[in-house]
């Protein structure tokens, strides 16, 4: 099957993913694979610009892999790698950064945001993240890159890079990338306020064991304005049952949609069948995942082999690179 290009998308290692990640980046990252060569990065030098301690650094690339070997991402079909374990990624990030004018990263809104959430720590990586980013990206000559449309800021600051970088010097080496919409649903927080997250400690984690998970589902906050059990509910503005919407059968969410408006279910007894259809959906899901898990050994060796056949790219990029500007290539 002749594939239509290559797509380039990588993650923060934040260890045990949450149904945020499932449903706005994993389930995507797996449905690519048909189409797509796919590059997938665990982006471990990026996690550097925020955090201080990495004492559980190498643990969370780990349990990130696991959930996404889980999921169904599949090694022979994508490449998928640590990126600090290509540090040809770091050479392209410097190169990069002498076309980007310092102005342009104040300015966009990842520097802005991060800068609020770490007042104390406003280091030159973070300001710097976008153009790693980009290198990221076009290191491995990837013409499509999936992102929601909130995202689509960054990916132009890339393609603004790549112009600047062949405009510069007069050639053609870098592929300008295309954005890929995604579709991905807004998934809110157990608090049914705020987008979910592990620093708002509102997420419910897909590898959480069924008690774990019915624990979080059954602090999930429902339709606000139902105070008492007889209150008839409205399940439009209910977060519990968006997530009925895309977990349960179809028959379930017909008859929550109908008794909870006529106040025939409670919102306990909602949060109950939610549990029992996430942990019935996810069942498969944990079962892959503790095999991986027992075979440690096997799943850096997945991460090895993605980055060696990752840095055949990347050389070849780097060569082309430095050819462009005139830097001599080992050998030479």
């Amino acid at each position: 099957m002749t594939k239509k290009g290559r797509v380039f998308s990588g993650a923060r290692p934040t260890g045990r993913q949450h149904l945020g990640n499932y449903l706005g980046a994993i389930k995507n990252y797996v449905a690519l694979q048909a189409d797509y060569d796919c590059v997938y990065c665990i982006v471990d030098l990026h996690a550097l610009t925020t955090v201080e301690d990495t004492v559980n650094l190498k643990q969370n690339i780990f349990e990130m892999a696991l959930d996404w070997l889980a999921a169904g991402i599949d090694p022979q079909k994508s490449i998928m790698f640590v990126q600090s374990m290509v540090p040809e990624v770091t050479e392209l990030h410097t190169i990069l950064s002498m076309v980007t004018p310092l102005g342009k990263l104040t300015d966009l809104p990842t520097f802005k945001e991060k800068a609020r959430e770490n007042p104390n720590n406003i280091n030159y990586g973070l300001v710097g993240y976008p153009v790693l980013m980009a290198a990221d990206i076009v290191l491995y000559k990837s013409n499509a890159v999936p992102v929601g449309v909130d995202q689509a800021p960054h990916l132009e600051f890339t393609r603004e890079v790549v112009r600047s970088f062949n405009y510069r010097y007069n050639c053609n080496v870098l592929i300008e990338p295309q954005m890929k919409v995604t579709e991905v649903p807004k998934v809110l927080g157990i608090d049914g306020v705020q987008k979910m997250g592990k620093s708002l400690d509102n997420h419910i984690e897909i590898a959480g064991t069924p008690e774990e998970t019915q624990k979080r589902v059954m602090m999930m906050v429902t339709d606000p304005a139902r105070i008492k059990r007889t209150d008839p509910g409205n399940p439009d503005v209910c977060n519990v049952f968006s997530m009925h919407k895309i977990f349960s059968p179809k028959a379930d969410v017909e008859m929550i949609n109908i008794e909870c408006r006529r106040a025939g279910i409670g919102c306990v007894d909602c949060k109950k069948l939610y549990a029992k259809s996430l942990n019935e959906s996810l069942a498969s899901f944990r079962a892959k995942r503790a095999e991986f898990a027992d075979k440690p050994a096997e799943v850096w060796a997945i991460l090895h082999d993605g980055a060696q056949r990752a840095k055949v790219i990347a050389a070849q990029t780097m060569r082309e690179v430095r050819d462009a500007i005139g830097l001599p290539n080992l050998g030479e």
